[in-house]
């Protein structure tokens, strides 16, 4: 469904990405594993459009993408969850949403349909649809987020550091949410820290330092990789 080959990325005469190749599947989860400032979110970032390649290519479906804004990429089914969440505090919990929707405007019923989803997926949200963004939990405004990129109806979806500021029980429901959107046919890139709960989840991941991918593999293989362990999992 998606790669990237060959992609660098330059600000100035700084390089956050090098020479990166990442495949990703069709129903699958892959997760980038790497420290704050590896250059996790500025793949992202070039994924959505957001960031222009400096080398390499991006390709949706065998189709080039590196070269086109980032509402066409969103149209054409690749849709971001940044780390940061980027809600509108003051609008409501069901205005929140409906911003997500926007690609599918002049389509009510399909709207309809997928707001409801969303609902079912987090029922908190249809509890507290009427209230502000900005009053809930860490925890909720995360499921907003994530709902919100869901309305969008996305083939792609990239979560940056879903769990970040999360309780571990959150944590876990978190998780447990996205391998339900992934079984409903979502292919997720999820870019964590938390490297145990992410590799429990995934088909396979790639692991950054300094920008560069410097291991990749199976989650079984990187479970298994004593580099990895060290590093991201603690054993």
């Amino acid at each position: 469904m998606l790669d990237l080959e060959n992609v660098s990325v330059k600000y100035g005469n700084f390089t956050p990405v090098e020479d990166i190749n990442i495949r990703v599947d069709k129903g699958e989860i892959v997760v980038l594993l790497g420290a704050n400032g590896a250059g996790k979110s500025t793949t992202f970032r070039t994924i959505s459009g957001l960031k222009k390649t400096s080398a390499g290519s991006v390709k949706l479906e065998n189709e080039p993408i590196h070269d086109q804004t980032p509402d066409r990429i969103v149209n054409k089914g690749i849709v971001q969850c940044a780390e940061d969440r980027k809600l509108f505090p003051e609008m409501s919990v069901q205005e929140n949403l409906m911003m997500g929707a926007y690609v599918h405007r002049k389509r009510k019923a399909k709207i309809k349909q997928t707001l409801r989803e969303v609902y079912e997926l987090f029922p908190i949200l249809y509890e507290k649809r009427k209230n502000p963004a900005g009053s809930l939990s860490g925890g909720q405004q995360q499921m907003l987020a994530i709902g919100r990129a869901l309305m969008s109806k996305p083939k792609l979806m990239l979560l940056d550091e879903p769990s970040i500021g999360l309780a571990p029980l959150i944590v876990d429901q978190m998780f447990e949410s996205i391998q339900q959107i992934n079984r409903e046919g979502t292919t997720i890139l999820l870019a964590e820290q938390n490297a145990h709960a992410a590799l429990a989840i995934a088909n396979k991941g790639y692991v950054y330092e300094n920008g560069k991918i410097v291991v990749e593999g199976s989650s079984e293989e990187l479970f298994a990789n004593e580099k990895v362990r060290k590093a991201y999992i603690g054993a």
